[in-house]
């Protein structure tokens, strides 16, 4: 309460008063004229004040609520016939009649006697019948059927109108958290503005996403210079869209727009339009596009646009809500009214999602897709996160980038900063090649684990993770970097082999090995311990998954070139259609029993593997129940040896 309070009334240093008193808006010319030792006082009334003057109502009611019970000695309620005998006796100093209520004083203790009455009847005619002398009584009369009214009021305003004050006081200061201007700026944007200077990011500072930044510098060279474009008769795109997986550089290369653009910036995440009222997206949408075309020339960004601009019906019913908002975008952007000024930027990592109307041209007229960074741009991205960072000189980039097929620009990011970390933890001053690759591992796999296990855990786990390793070295797959029965994550032990480079196709032959080798960790325990364990649970979802692709989707099996999966399309009005009925019974089983074939196929294409190679198993699975782990040096050494 005291903390509610100390807000409401918040103290002001001598300070922030002087500030107040020389900065009250009272022109100086006013000032100038006025008589010496005249002073003018600035009084504010706004919603602040007011609470303040309600709060400070309720506190002085609660205060006479508490203090009642010390008085109310001095007040009693009594029956009409106990008032009367005080009036024959001659007791009483007063009696004040009101409307339905009588007041006797007593003279001697200064007590007030309350007696209910109708208001129809008169009190004089009530002591005349006792047979009392009226003409020996002080009588007063008193109307207070207007003060009663304004009691009711203030009771009702009390228990009411309070609680609806503090509720839309609380709705108001937890809205207002958010930038719209609280309770009454509902529909105010909440975008927030970057200007140049603000924002210390370049494109230079971006790196792996070229053709991305290209499409970008060009909108935002139109913008700086117009009149080189207007002079071909070009126009400047309208919208462009970043589609990409997470980490890629989306919102990266937006804030690079922020740095760069000499125009007004305005970010905000497509979350931020909805809210629990009914109409509030597409009002803030318009006053968005407003504010942005109030300024001449200005770039939009939305964040995570498929939060508002899904497919309109479709399989989930639709929202209401969110369409409206989706459709006010859709006549900003281009609608009746032209907008030449406002370049829309969005980014999504859901792009199959999105609307077909917010895709067209005139809307998002380039669509930008990013994709996770090849072996160059990988280089160019461990560069420029390396800056500030000391590295030794054992450190090869060109390495790290081999070792880091798979990973995204935020991935490398977090790996040379878990890099830092450790370095810091260790109070050493120099980042090396092993600390790069502990972090990889971290990145992708999770932190590192000693489990107390016992030595038959330790040997069962080394000899499915020795299975692994042995078949992929045996089918001539990318390198084994490292073996391990540490765990990590969720996996008691694993078996690390990157590609070796970036792979755009995959072949019928190299999936095959694929599958032996993950169904290398089964077949070891088979042929080892007459026994098989619940992990190869992943390796056989591995092989499975593989296997249902081959026949399902790439027309690799003996069913033929047919795609068996469910036919799933968009048509332009946005409606899914689905045709899974197309496969009969009698087609599903055979492709149940095809997928079921290439997966029996390569466990024992393993099983084969493992008995030729059973010695090289053996020496491998003893070196990691010793070592624990194995890196790809020890591993080559081993298996040639």
């Amino acid at each position: 309460m005291m903390e509610f309070l100390k807000k409401l009334w918040p103290k002001k240093t001598n300070k922030e008063t002087k500030k107040t008193v020389k900065n009250n808006g009272i022109p100086r010319e006013v000032l100038d004229k006025l008589p010496p030792g005249v002073k003018i006082r600035k009084i504010e009334i706004g919603p602040s004040q007011i609470l303040r003057g309600v709060v400070t109502m309720l506190v002085i009611y609660w205060v006479i609520s508490l203090l009642q019970p010390l008085i109310g000695d001095s007040v009693a309620k009594v029956s009409l016939s106990e008032a009367l005998a005080a009036i024959k006796e001659n007791r009483t100093e007063e009696v004040v009649v009101m409307d339905n209520e009588i007041l006797v004083k007593l003279k001697d203790s200064g007590k007030t006697l309350v007696v209910s009455k109708e208001t129809s009847t008169s009190m004089a005619e009530i002591i005349q019948r006792e047979g009392i002398d009226v003409s020996k009584i002080k009588f007063r009369v008193e109307n207070r059927s207007g003060w009663k009214m304004l009691g009711d009021i203030f009771n009702l305003f009390l228990t009411v109108g309070v609680p609806i004050l503090f509720i839309l006081w609380f709705f108001n200061r937890q809205t207002g958290q958010g930038g719209a201007g609280g309770m009454f700026g509902f529909g105010k944007s909440t975008a927030k503005l970057f200007v140049k200077g603000k924002q210390n990011l370049k494109f230079t500072d971006v790196a792996g996403v070229e053709e991305a930044k290209k499409d970008l510098e060009e909108v935002v060279d139109f913008l700086k210079n117009p009149e080189k474009y207007h002079k071909i008769g070009a126009r400047a795109p309208k919208g462009v869209l970043l589609v990409g997986p997470s980490g890629v550089g989306k919102t990266l290369l937006a804030k690079a727009v922020a740095g760069e653009a000499n125009v007004p910036f305005y970010a905000m995440a497509g979350s931020e339009f909805m809210e629990m009222l009914v109409g509030v997206g597409a009002s803030r949408v318009r006053d968005l596009f407003a504010t942005a075309k109030k300024a001449g020339k200005a770039i939009i960004f939305i964040d995570e646009i498929d939060a508002i601009g899904r497919v309109r019906g479709g399989l989930d019913g639709g929202h209401g809500e969110r369409e409206q908002t989706l459709n006010q975008i859709l006549v900003e952007m281009d609608g009746f009214e032209a907008n030449t000024a406002v370049v829309v930027l969005a980014a999504t990592n859901r792009g199959d999602l999105l609307d077909p109307a917010l895709m067209r041209p005139g809307r998002f007229d380039r669509r930008v897709i990013l994709e996770m960074p090849d072996l160059p741009a990988r280089i160019e991205i461990l560069k420029i996160h390396a800056r500030g960072k000391p590295f030794n000189k054992t450190v090869e980039w060109e390495k790290v980038a081999r070792r880091t097929v798979g990973f995204s620009g935020a991935d490398i990011e977090n790996m040379l900063n878990e890099s830092a970390i450790k370095v810091a933890r260790e109070n050493r001053s120099e980042i090396t090649m092993a600390d790069i690759e502990d972090s990889a591992l971290k990145v992708k796999l999770g932190s590192e684990k000693r489990r107390d296990q016992s030595e038959e855990d330790k040997k069962m786990t080394a000899y499915h993770e020795a299975g692994h390793a042995v078949v992929n070295y045996v089918e001539g797959l990318d390198p084994v970097t490292r073996v391990s029965i540490i765990s990590r994550g969720m996996a008691l032990g694993y078996t690390l082999v990157p590609p070796k480079r970036d792979e755009i196709h995959q072949t019928k032959s190299k999936l095959i090995k694929q599958m032996a080798m993950a169904m290398g960790g089964r077949a070891a325990e088979e042929i080892v311990f007459n026994d098989i364990t619940t992990g190869a649970s992943s390796d056989i979802s591995q092989a499975t998954r593989i296997a249902r692709d081959m026949v399902v989707e790439w027309g690799m099996g003996e069913l033929g070139p047919v795609n068996f999966g469910p036919q799933i399309d968009l048509n332009d009005w946005g409606k899914v259609w689905m045709e899974p009925s197309k496969v009969s019974d009698q087609m599903q089983s055979r492709v149940d029993e095809e997928i079921k074939k290439i997966v029996n196929a390569a466990f024992e294409r393993a099983k084969e593997i493992i008995k030729k190679n059973r010695k090289k198993l053996d020496e491998l699975a003893k070196m990691l129940v010793e070592k624990e782990s194995l890196d790809e040096k020890e591993f080559e050494k081993l298996m040639k040896g």
